[in-house]
């Protein structure tokens, strides 16, 4: 397996990338008394699943902030999930899509549990002092 060198090349930021991408699609036909609700709402979480993605590889020299963003990143992806339940509800999303966008996430959570659950494969070894 080939060393990985960025957060964008874990198969669970691409996942939740492209997750992303086909909310913010989806979302451009919802209602306009929602933009500032659950338009908005479902793109912000969606995308923080990423964000915190990056976050938490840019710090994982330290096992307890790199879980807490992993933790944090695990927490948005539920959110987004809630939010497409409501969109679904409202009728803004088919059960198809809607049960696609949900299955995902769920593989998204998972890995995410995964890498919390185990984090020292992640971890930047600790540098010796001269």
């Amino acid at each position: 397996m080939a060393r990985i060198t960025s957060h964008e090349e874990l198969e669970v930021y691409q996942l939740a990338f492209s997750a992303a991408m086909e909310i913010y699609e989806i979302s451009k036909h919802f209602p306009r008394e929602e933009t500032y609700a659950l338009t908005d709402q479902i793109r912000r979480s969606s995308r923080a699943v990423c964000s915190n993605l990056a976050e938490a590889w840019r710090k994982r020299r330290y096992e307890a902030a790199f879980v807490s963003k992993l933790n944090d990143a695990e927490a948005e992806a539920a959110e987004t999930q809630t939010w497409l339940r409501f969109s679904h509800e409202c009728s803004y999303l088919p059960d198809e899509v809607s049960n696609e966008l949900h299955t995902t996430y769920d593989h998204i959570i998972g890995k995410l549990v995964r890498m919390i659950s185990n984090p020292s494969p992640w971890i930047l070894p600790k540098s010796r002092p001269d």
